[in-house]
């Protein structure tokens, strides 16, 4: 079975260099897919080429994917203000020197403001789309963990819906096989309806009345729900092998299981018949909540 769960979390570090970085993705259940992503400013070029992977990668839930960076040490440049250091310095030669004043050193003259600057040597176009390149690679090792975690939950997932499916293919046998549903049963109900209509009713047809009673037992057969049911599970069974995202159809399937299980249960004439329904209904339920976490 490759059914994959909605939930997951994955986390990558990588370096380049004297760059650092983590990549975490997280992701819950939703009814589409809204990915969400979050990169430092000086990184805002990647996040269209991001996005775009997310999407190709993931195709229901909420995921939240963030990049966060560091640099253990930039490399810097000392820039020296030569021309106004030189002008300084022929200033000083023509000027006396005052008694008890020492000369002027360069180490004094440098530290004046405005004659050196210590600045972060910039990064070339071409170690910027290095930079960009494995970050980006980085996030698909990311979605890579991410997907191998919700298939490992999915797995488990598919095991308790395969379970659930044959429980509910199991009470729908037994509704259809239940004594209350022979024609024997159905005829001694019937007779009984007749009987207790025709004792309680005067001045009524008795040929009407087992013209109403016929009525009222074609309404109570649930001959359709229960041909119906079968044909739910036999789909459940065929999605749990799907190869593509089911999700959505189990969930909708879900739902169609519900239906016809409350109208069973409405329609149920026999206390034997009412606790299947009701049954059925405990395990449809169940089922519902485990298929709305399948991708």
């Amino acid at each position: 079975m490759t059914l994959k769960s909605m939930t997951g979390f994955a986390r990558i570090s990588g370096a380049l260099g004297d760059w650092r970085w983590v990549w975490e993705i997280k992701t819950v259940n939703a009814k589409g897919l809204d990915a969400r992503l979050r990169v430092p400013p000086a990184f805002d070029a990647i996040e269209i080429e991001a996005r775009a992977r997310m999407a190709r990668r993931l195709s229901r839930g909420a995921c939240q994917a963030a990049l966060t960076v560091h640099r253990d040490a930039a490399p810097i440049e000392i820039k020296v203000n030569e021309t106004a250091l030189r002008a300084l310095l022929e200033t000083v030669a023509r000027l006396p020197t005052p008694a008890g004043v020492g000369p002027a050193s360069l180490d004094g003259l440098l530290a004046l403001r405005g004659m050196v600057d210590i600045v972060e040597v910039a990064d070339d176009d071409r170690a910027l789309r290095s930079l960009q390149a494995t970050l980006l690679t980085d996030l698909d090792r990311a979605l890579d963990a991410l997907i191998d975690m919700r298939g490992r939950e999915g797995a488990a997932l598919a095991t308790a819906l395969s379970a659930r499916i044959e429980r509910i293919a199991e009470l729908t046998l037994a509704a259809d096989e239940c004594p209350a549903r022979k024609p024997d049963a159905v005829k001694e109900r019937l007779l009984r309806t007749v009987h207790a209509l025709s004792e309680n009713s005067v001045g009524l047809d008795p040929a009407r009345l087992h013209q109403e009673a016929l009525l009222l037992a074609a309404k109570a057969d649930i001959r359709e729900e229960l041909d119906r049911l079968h044909a739910h599970v036999a789909a459940a069974r065929i999605l749990l092998t799907s190869e593509e995202p089911v999700g959505r159809k189990l969930d909708f399937l879900a739902q169609e299981f519900g239906r016809e299980a409350n109208t069973l249960c409405a329609k149920a004439n026999d206390p034997a018949l009412t606790n299947i329904g009701m049954e059925l209904r405990v395990e449809i339920e169940q089922l519902r909540e485990q298929a709305q976490n399948i991708e």
